[in-house]
């Protein structure tokens, strides 16, 4: 049994390769595919299966292009009803890779369909060696439940029971879990990308509940908010998501064609740094700046039916803005601005900007105003560890319809963890009409380096891998 896996940040998704000596499996893959097939290239492996453990809700799954180009055989859950061609599978389920056997387990509660493959290689023994548990069980985290409307009490309660399969499989088991730290799909995921059943069961916090209600009452309080693409990805991948081939692709566009498009109603998606962003910027552009959690993000707020036009940093930013685009289910992106801003500014449009403070800059600003508004864009947990005095907490995605809660008539100085979160909420509240906004460059990092507040511990993230992707995320 050979296993390689494939991290994605930002969406800290896991994949895996499952190899035997001729043939492999790809568990939970990734829309863009060409990875795993260069890998089993690369090992002289035939890829036959596809393995499918849950309906992902956070991404849209590469197992439609997968078949395509390979002829696996796609395997997931028989709940998912799914409407592609594929074998249906549920607990008791068995089948075969070269000397591995894979049993099907059901493992509900992330989502009502889930299933777990444990893997017992007959080549080294008789014993269960490895689970690919999905969303089910993480290193120090177990999957959220409460991602469906209404069946979040119900989910909680099959998550506890499948957990309770999970915890009787032998101790040296190999969990081997579909995302890691900085993904949406659970509360605090640790930074080890496996483990196993024993050291699960001894040190996760949340496999150490006596009873289902002490379980419930951890679960289901806490959470960080669901982005707005988990509402739909699942139902993509249920009905089998378009193949990337027969998308159409990007171009460049001039300046007039790009006004043309914005004059349609198309999204304007600035993937620039902040600080580029806050220089000048077209009006109304949405500012996700791709060193942020850029897929996260965009998949969280950017329309899903309507046409993107990208403003980036370079032609091969702009292939990489679609990869990222298309992970999260937004297939329209038609192009991107040729020349960039540089382009905008020589053919005379219109542009807006977003002024950028530093930390002891605003310190000095607000021991001397107190009219001005801090409006803390990070999440809730978050800002209940460390917040400037007197900041108003709303989170940058919730703006699009909370923007009423923030006065027009005065200064307002937007300011999350890093920069990142801060610039898009200050997009939105541009689009919605305000002329008044400050962008806090370096956010509540900059404040605590500058020793004007204590450490945030969420903010710092010293679980995280150290990048300004992961940091972005949270």
């Amino acid at each position: 049994m050979f296993v390689q896996s494939f991290f994605v940040p930002g969406l800290a998704h896991l994949s895996y390769l499952l190899g035997g000596k001729n043939t492999c499996a790809i568990v939970d893959p990734r829309r863009d595919v060409e990875e795993y097939l260069s890998a089993a290239k690369g090992m002289g492996m035939r890829i036959t299966h596809i393995l499918e453990t849950h309906l992902h809700a956070d991404f849209i799954s590469g197992h439609m292009d997968l078949a395509a180009r390979t002829g696996a055989e796609i395997v997931a859950p028989r709940a998912g009803k799914c409407s592609f061609p594929h074998r249906p599978v549920a607990e008791g389920d068995e089948f075969q890779i070269e000397d591995m056997k894979i049993r099907v387990l059901d493992t509900p509660g992330h989502t009502p369909e889930h299933v777990t493959f444990v893997v017992t290689d007959h080549g080294r023994g008789t014993e269960p060696s490895a689970i690919f548990c999905g969303d089910t069980l993480f290193v120090g985290d177990v999957g959220r439940p409460d991602l469906f409307p209404g069946q979040a009490q119900e989910l909680a309660g099959k998550l506890f029971a499948s957990l309770g399969k999970l915890k009787a499989l032998p101790d040296h088991t190999l969990v081997l879990p579909a995302h890691g730290a900085g993904s949406l799909c659970g509360r605090a995921m640790g930074a080890m990308r496996f483990s196993t059943v024993g050291y699960e069961k001894r040190y996760n916090r949340e496999l150490q509940h006596k009873n289902l209600d002490a379980f419930r009452g951890s679960l289901l309080s806490g959470m960080p908010e669901a982005p707005d693409h988990f509402a739909r990805c699942s139902d993509i991948n249920r009905e089998g998501p378009a193949k990337v081939d027969s998308l159409e692709g990007a171009r460049p566009l001039s300046p007039q064609e790009v006004y043309q498009w914005t004059q349609k109603g198309a999204v304007i998606l600035d993937g620039r740094d902040f600080l580029a962003f806050g220089g000048a910027h077209i009006p109304g552009a949405w500012s996700i700046d791709m060193a942020g959690n850029f897929q996260t993000f965009s998949g969280w707020v950017i329309p899903p039916d309507r046409p993107i036009v990208l403003v980036g940093e370079s032609e091969s930013r702009a292939g990489e803005a679609a990869v990222f685009l298309r992970r999260v289910g937004l297939d329209r992106m038609i192009g991107w601005l040729d020349g960039g801003m540089h382009s905008w500014n020589i053919a005379g449009f219109p542009e807006e900007h977003v002024p950028q403070i530093a930390a002891q800059e605003l310190a000095a600003v607000l021991a001397k105003d107190s009219k001005s508004v801090v409006l803390d864009v990070r999440g809730k947990l978050e800002f209940e560890t460390l917040h400037l005095n007197g900041a108003v907490n709303i989170a940058a995605p919730d703006l699009r319809k909370r923007h009423g809660e923030v006065p027009k008539d005065r200064p307002v100085y937007v300011i999350c963890n890093s920069g990142h979160r801060s610039s898009l909420a200050c997009s939105i509240l541009q689009q919605k009409g305000f002329k008044n906004v400050t962008n806090v460059a370096g956010g509540m990092m900059g404040f605590s380096a500058a020793g004007l507040v204590g450490a945030c511990p969420i903010c710092s993230a010293p679980h995280l891998p150290h990048s300004r992707e992961s940091k972005a995320s949270q």
